[in-house]
């Protein structure tokens, strides 16, 4: 029976990829930063929800450590922990944005590095990072998640050649809009206030932005993709997930010139 860690499991993509699992068949811990340690093992078509936060190094050991007494393997890894913040470039705090790294990279980073010992060990295992549609081209009022975002799939990038190997199978899963908590968690940077020059343009971004997520994709639609990566020998670089439309778009990104491409997103977002 296979193992699964995913992060970022209390809400949204992580919990309907973590439920489905679990109905599957395999023994799923999730993790949140609100759990209570130390948890409970997972039990059959149930996932146990276990405390994690990736941005602390002593918390990923020990939920990591707590799985491995647990099973004494982990042979899926979905990395979803993350979340969204919006402002001008210009406003963003230099504490806002290492902040925004250190969940949605550097929390991947500190993931793996205690995961992946334990499945080169046994020259098998699926890491499945998510990035997102704008881990392909940057999106205005949104250029630190972007960035974030540019940087995991440059990181998946590497992740592959250095683990094909040992066996490890590493793949990015890149979703455009879905109803999730994401619209509800995402947060502004302090400066993006009424007083801001870029108030009325980042309101407008801020206004399309959740209007595509509240009509979305289902979560379920992601869940069915990672589902069908489990049993796969081989899986591609990286997997574009959402509604059909901005999957469309983003082929589009490689075939329009970079400027009209620019003003088509400056259009859609009213900025």
């Amino acid at each position: 029976m296979k193992v699964a860690l995913v992060t970022g499991s209390s809400s949204g993509f992580g919990r309907a990829c973590a439920q489905s699992m679990a109905e599957r068949g395999l023994r799923v811990y999730g993790t949140s930063r609100h759990a209570p340690p130390p948890g409970k093992p997972a039990e059959e078509r149930k996932p146990s929800l276990i405390s994690m936060d990736v941005r602390d190094e002593s918390s990923v050991r020990s939920a990591v450590e707590f799985v491995l007494e647990q099973e004494g393997r982990i042979d899926v890894l979905i990395n979803n922990a993350g979340f969204g913040i919006m402002g001008s470039i210009e406003e963003t705090s230099e504490p806002e944005a290492l902040g925004q790294f250190e969940t949605n990279f550097f929390g991947v980073h500190r993931v793996c590095r205690h995961v992946l010992p334990v499945m080169r060990r046994r020259r098998d295992g699926l890491v499945i990072n998510i990035g997102s549609i704008a881990g392909r081209f940057s999106l205005p009022f949104e250029g630190f998640y972007a960035a974030s975002k540019h940087a995991l799939a440059a990181l998946t990038e590497s992740m592959r050649m250095e683990l094909t190997p040992f066996g490890i199978r590493v793949t990015l899963v890149e979703p455009g809009d879905f109803r999730t908590e994401f619209t509800a968690h995402r947060e502004l940077a302090a400066a993006a206030n009424a007083d801001s020059p870029y108030a009325s343009r980042l309101r407008s971004a801020l206004d399309i932005a959740r209007q595509d997520e509240r009509q979305g994709a289902d979560p379920r639609l992601l869940a069915q993709l990672v589902i069908g990566l489990l049993d796969r020998r081989r899986v591609d670089p990286r997997y574009l997930v959402g509604p059909r439309s901005q999957t469309l778009l983003t082929r589009l990104r490689w075939i329009i010139p970079d400027g009209w491409f620019e003003r088509l997103l400056m259009s859609h977002y009213r900025v």
